[in-house]
């Protein structure tokens, strides 16, 4: 998982080097994506989704085992600010003001996923011939909101101040570990870092994954319905993934540092 300062992808997990790691770069890269290009860059991303879960079948891999480990895959590709960045991007703000920001903005991002990924999938569901390409945009959203959420708990992690070590494929591993298990990391137990690619974490990771594909099954629906569907439910639980990480790292370190108290 790339910083500022830290934009390769460490050797414990390959580098994708395919479209999908670069498209989900650029849908998470940027707190403003024009509706148009969000929903191009999306329509990209389903089609290589798509060839990817051909070729996985092809081979006998299970949809959720392979789910897993493309995101492990591209994770270290989303692009995660640190303290400095993250007060420049959002107006000089630290503390409790910042995480608000930083929910807000996620929240209206998996919100427009949400309700561009709804609106296709409603379209091919008012097409009966293309509806088995339906999947894959749905399989593509899912592993985008999922990529602003591990990025969002990322830079929360960074604004109490729980800072994580490692390469960046460690972060990257660590903080999909975070998100599987909705929860904060615990600044006192270094190896949550080392050991969180063990089978357990394996497991939790499909399953979340797995689960937030199957919310967003909900919204194969007719005309605009999926669309407002998927916007609203998206918007809830990046909603309530915030809440949750930032009871836990609250109050775990010292208060965050001021603007002032930033150092270039």
């Amino acid at each position: 998982m790339s910083t500022e300062k830290d934009k390769q992808p460490g050797k414990e997990i390959a580098d994708p080097g395919d479209e999908v790691g670069e498209l989900v770069g650029r849908l998470t890269g940027e707190d403003e994506l024009e509706p148009a290009e969000r929903r191009r860059l999306l329509g990209r991303l389903a089609r290589a989704v798509s060839d990817g879960a051909r070729k996985a079948k092809q081979t006998g891999v299970g949809r959720g085992r392979w789910l897993a480990d493309l995101f492990l895959n591209i994770a270290p590709r989303i692009p995660i600010r640190d303290l400095q960045t993250l007060s420049e991007h959002h107006h000089g703000l630290t503390g409790e003001a910042l995480a608000d920001d930083l929910v807000r903005t996620a929240q209206k991002a998996t919100m427009t996923v949400g309700a561009v990924g709804g609106a296709l999938a409603a379209a091919e569901f008012a097409a009966p011939p293309l509806l088995l390409s339906a999947p894959a945009q749905l399989v593509a959203e899912t592993i985008v909101v999922a990529a602003i959420e591990v990025k969002l708990l990322a830079e929360l992690h960074e604004v109490y101040g729980v800072r994580i070590d490692g390469s960046g494929a460690q972060r990257a591993v660590a903080f999909s570990s975070a998100w599987a298990k909705q929860r904060g990391i615990d600044p006192l137990a270094p190896a949550s870092v080392t050991l969180a690619l063990g089978a357990a974490t394996k497991a939790a990771l499909r399953k979340r994954l797995m689960r937030t594909l199957g919310r967003h099954l909900t919204t194969l629906g007719p005309f605009l319905t999926g669309a407002v569907a998927g916007g609203a439910l998206n918007r809830a639980a990046t909603k309530k993934l915030g809440e949750t990480i930032r009871n836990d790292l609250r109050g775990k370190l010292p208060p965050a540092p001021r603007r002032d108290q930033i150092t270039p």
